[in-house]
């Protein structure tokens, strides 16, 4: 019995932590033997070299693990291998009940956090180390966080009663500013530079229009009934949709909009408690008087009792269009109730159509997604994503990377330079971003970052061991990769659609494709042939 007790209370813990920052590795080593001097089991990922199996391990480490704790220095909340062993441990934490638990540890850093880390940490209470005199602290705290961390249990059976919350209610916020976003002129660089990476600012000027912004632009001016915006990881989905949504509440419409990687296992975990968190989301943000709770009836199916929530507290009170954003949907097809959601929001489309002057041609859906629908959709007549208005986000062209190199103040010296840039890096938008501030900030030549590009601990090296970990999780598909690498075709139309909505190749069918850039056909080559 005391034998059982003990390991119940030891738990295994991950610690994320920057592997080029000194003070991060410094506080790692003082939690890790901390921990191990309380019972507890810690990895801690120190290995010097990238590969398959390096990825593979620390994939297994993660999901394995009872609690993760991410030390979130202003270097790391930048790194994007930490974000996304964070995403990974987000991800395996919602189809294993809540585990790994997420302990996030500020590192001399009190500043915000960049998406999409910030959603899934924002309502985690964190620890913070400023100085070693906060050393003991931290331990205590961490020790007792430990303790409260449950074992791998079914979440319990929902019961609804008047004032229900399944989503914590947001902290007061100033009411935002209604601002006008100008039509894009070309500043002349070079303009003062900003951090790269997640949702590029409402006035960027790093921000580049393409020719889907004004087609979108025109989906929402017509406030067409679903609007439907597709493309790679990356490529800029989330800053076009803030755009949209922008010039929608300008417009005097009402917005809201909802980031499915803010759902944890909870809200996830069966189709009332989604429809419940996904109303809540609503009444929140247009400053509803009422909680789906309070109108729910159990004796209604959760589609019914959601539709009549929209319908009669969302839609029926707005006096002008509601202009709903439904970000990173991806993470429904996965869900078993996914179909049916989906099936309801084309319900909501056909029944505009049918009759325009009904409650439902007061809502404009516009949904941002990257993995093809049709993989987990069986039913296409019950799907929202062919119908409606179809955008796709592309890569930049020659003459997108040449304007971006001018605002950056010209660090590619010639258009040979633009073309080979180019070359290296395929258009892929986040790539050419990091690629023209490391050239600018930096003041490196483009032969330094062509030589060190696809080096494991190089400008891109985040990025992409970022790639092999993502892999790690399906061995079958790094084989597909490892073919289309050697020239051969993607075997199946799923497993080219697949690494193509992940954005490591691109192509139009399972027999023309080829990896999305140099850039990583050089990485891969490498280390697929471990």
């Amino acid at each position: 019995m005391q034998i059982l007790s003990i390991l119940k209370l030891m738990k295994q813990v991950v610690i994320l932590v920057k592997s080029d920052e000194a003070q991060d590795q410094k506080l790692a080593t003082h939690i890790e033997t901390s921990l191990i001097k309380s019972g507890h089991s810690v990895f801690v990922d120190r290995e010097s070299q990238t590969s398959m199996a390096w990825a593979s391990n620390l994939t297994h480490q993660i999901k394995s693990a009872d609690a993760i704790v991410p030390l979130l220095s202003d270097a790391a909340c930048q790194s994007e291998i930490i974000s996304f062993q964070i995403e990974v441990a987000h991800d395996a934490a919602q189809k294993q009940n809540g585990q790994p638990a997420m302990i996030p540890c500020r590192v001399g850093f009190t500043g915000d956090l960049a998406e999409p880390i910030a959603g899934i940490l924002a309502p985690i209470t964190h620890l913070l180390w400023e100085t070693e005199e906060d050393n003991v602290d931290v331990i205590t705290d961490l020790n007792e966080r430990l303790e409260r961390v449950e074992s791998r249990s079914k979440p319990a059976k929902l019961e609804l009663k008047p004032g229900l919350r399944l989503v914590a209610k947001s902290a007061p916020t100033p009411k935002p500013i209604r601002v006008t976003i100008p039509v894009q002129k070309k500043p002349k660089g070079p303009l003062p530079l900003e951090p790269v990476g997640g949702a590029v600012p409402l006035h960027s000027d790093f921000y580049m229009s393409r020719g889907v912004d004004k087609e979108f632009r025109e989906a929402l001016t017509r406030y067409d009934s679903i609007v439907l915006l597709k493309g790679a990881r990356q490529i800029g989905k989330t800053s076009l949709l803030a755009r949209g949504l922008q010039m929608a509440r300008n417009r005097g419409a009402k917005v809201a909009l909802t980031d499915f990687q803010k759902f944890n296992a909870s809200n996830l975990s069966d189709v009332s408690r989604f429809y419940i968190s996904l109303a809540e989301s609503l009444a929140e943000q247009l400053e509803l008087n009422v909680l789906p709770s309070d109108t729910w009836d159990e004796r209604r199916g959760p589609n019914v009792n959601f539709e009549r929530f929209v319908r009669r507290e969302v839609l029926k009170n707005m006096k002008t269009q509601l202009v709903w954003g439904l970000d990173e949907v991806d993470r429904l097809f996965s869900c078993s109730f996914g179909s049916e959601v989906f099936g309801l929001f084309r319900s909501w489309h056909n029944e505009r159509a049918l009759d325009p002057s009904g409650p439902w041609a007061g809502l404009t859906l516009s949904i941002a997604y990257a993995t093809e629908a049709h993989l987990f959709i069986s039913d296409m007549n019950q799907s929202p994503f062919n119908v409606g208005t179809r955008l796709t986000l592309e890569d930049f062209d020659i003459n997108q990377i040449r304007e971006l190199d001018n605002r950056y103040g010209n660090p590619l010296k010639n258009d040979e330079e633009v073309q080979q840039f180019q070359n290296l890096l395929g258009g892929h938008p986040y790539l050419v971003r990091r690629g023209l501030h490391e050239l600018a900030s930096k003041k490196i030549d483009f032969s330094t970052l062509e030589t060190e590009a696809d080096k494991d601990d190089g400008i891109f090296g985040d990025h992409l061991r970022r790639i092999l970990v993502l892999l790690a999780k399906d061995p079958d598909l790094t084989e597909v990769l490892k073919g289309v690498t050697e020239g051969k075709p993607c075997p199946t139309p799923e497993s080219f659609y697949r690494l193509r909505s992940a954005g490591i190749i691109h192509g139009d069918s399972q027999t023309e494709c080829n990896t999305r850039c140099v850039l990583y056909a050089r990485f891969l080559k490498r280390h697929l042939a471990d």
